[in-house]
Protein backbone atom coordinates (compact mmCIF):
# COMPACT_ATOMS: atom_id res chain seq x y z
CA UNK A 1 0.00 0.00 0.00
CA UNK A 2 1.57 3.33 -0.88
CA UNK A 3 1.03 6.49 1.80
CA UNK A 4 0.94 10.02 0.41
CA UNK A 5 1.74 12.52 3.31
CA UNK A 6 0.52 16.27 2.97
CA UNK A 7 3.62 18.58 2.99
CA UNK A 8 2.99 22.55 3.11
CA UNK A 9 5.80 25.01 2.18
CA UNK A 10 8.71 24.70 3.71
CA UNK A 11 9.37 27.03 6.51
CA UNK A 12 12.19 29.79 5.70
CA UNK A 13 14.95 30.41 8.87
CA UNK A 14 15.98 33.39 7.94
CA UNK A 15 12.60 35.03 7.52
CA UNK A 16 12.07 38.23 9.04
CA UNK A 17 9.83 40.86 9.08
CA UNK A 18 10.77 44.60 9.63
CA UNK A 19 13.47 45.19 11.61
CA UNK A 20 11.91 48.59 12.82
CA UNK A 21 8.51 46.86 13.55
CA UNK A 22 10.22 44.11 16.04
CA UNK A 23 11.58 47.38 17.97
CA UNK A 24 8.26 49.33 17.73
CA UNK A 25 7.02 47.78 21.31
CA UNK A 26 10.21 48.81 22.72
CA UNK A 27 10.25 51.92 21.29
CA UNK A 28 6.57 53.05 22.70
CA UNK A 29 6.90 51.52 26.67
CA UNK A 30 9.99 54.08 26.49
CA UNK A 31 7.79 56.96 25.27
CA UNK A 32 5.19 55.54 28.09
CA UNK A 33 7.92 55.67 30.53
CA UNK A 34 8.85 59.01 29.69
CA UNK A 35 5.52 60.89 30.31
CA UNK A 36 4.54 59.27 32.75
CA UNK A 37 7.81 58.91 35.15
CA UNK A 38 11.06 60.61 33.64
CA UNK A 39 9.10 63.82 32.83
CA UNK A 40 7.27 64.63 35.58
CA UNK A 41 10.28 63.80 37.97
CA UNK A 42 12.38 66.14 36.00
CA UNK A 43 9.76 69.31 36.39
CA UNK A 44 8.94 68.33 40.19
CA UNK A 45 12.86 68.64 40.28
CA UNK A 46 13.36 71.88 38.33
CA UNK A 47 10.50 73.50 40.77
CA UNK A 48 11.86 72.26 44.24
CA UNK A 49 15.41 73.55 42.78
CA UNK A 50 13.78 76.95 42.04
CA UNK A 51 11.45 77.28 45.56
CA UNK A 52 15.03 76.64 47.35
CA UNK A 53 16.68 79.48 45.15
CA UNK A 54 14.08 81.81 46.20
CA UNK A 55 14.23 81.17 50.29
CA UNK A 56 14.48 84.76 52.10
CA UNK A 57 14.67 85.71 55.73
CA UNK A 58 11.42 85.49 57.85
CA UNK A 59 9.75 82.96 55.12
CA UNK A 60 8.03 80.48 56.94
CA UNK A 61 8.81 77.03 56.02
CA UNK A 62 7.82 73.38 56.70
CA UNK A 63 10.50 70.65 56.15
CA UNK A 64 10.03 67.95 54.73
CA UNK A 65 10.16 66.07 58.21
CA UNK A 66 7.25 67.98 59.15
CA UNK A 67 9.34 70.47 61.75
CA UNK A 68 7.87 74.34 61.15
CA UNK A 69 10.15 77.18 61.32
CA UNK A 70 10.97 80.46 60.33
CA UNK A 71 14.19 81.09 58.55
CA UNK A 72 16.20 83.47 60.56
CA UNK A 73 19.63 83.14 58.42
CA UNK A 74 20.00 81.60 54.72
CA UNK A 75 24.17 80.60 54.23
CA UNK A 76 25.05 79.06 51.18
CA UNK A 77 23.88 75.39 51.62
CA UNK A 78 21.90 75.41 55.07
CA UNK A 79 19.17 77.85 56.54
CA UNK A 80 19.24 79.07 60.53
CA UNK A 81 15.39 78.28 61.32
CA UNK A 82 13.79 79.47 64.21
CA UNK A 83 11.40 76.45 65.81
CA UNK A 84 10.28 78.48 68.91
CA UNK A 85 11.65 80.71 71.34
CA UNK A 86 15.07 80.95 71.90
CA UNK A 87 15.55 77.64 69.90
CA UNK A 88 16.92 77.46 66.41
CA UNK A 89 18.29 74.65 63.99
CA UNK A 90 20.21 74.50 60.94
CA UNK A 91 19.28 72.14 58.31
CA UNK A 92 20.50 71.65 54.51
CA UNK A 93 18.49 73.84 51.97
CA UNK A 94 17.44 70.36 50.28
CA UNK A 95 15.38 69.84 53.09
CA UNK A 96 12.98 72.40 52.94
CA UNK A 97 9.57 70.44 51.71
CA UNK A 98 7.33 73.73 51.25
CA UNK A 99 6.81 77.44 51.74
CA UNK A 100 4.28 77.97 54.05
CA UNK A 101 4.03 81.45 54.09
CA UNK A 102 6.65 84.30 51.98
CA UNK A 103 7.06 87.57 54.11
CA UNK A 104 9.21 90.55 52.65
CA UNK A 105 12.13 90.91 54.89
Amino acid sequence: MLTAYAQGAPVQAGAQGNPLMSLMPIIVIFVIFYFLLIRPQKKAQADHKKLISELKKNDEIITSGGIHGTIVNVKDNTLVLKIDDNVKMEIQKSSVGTIKKSRQA
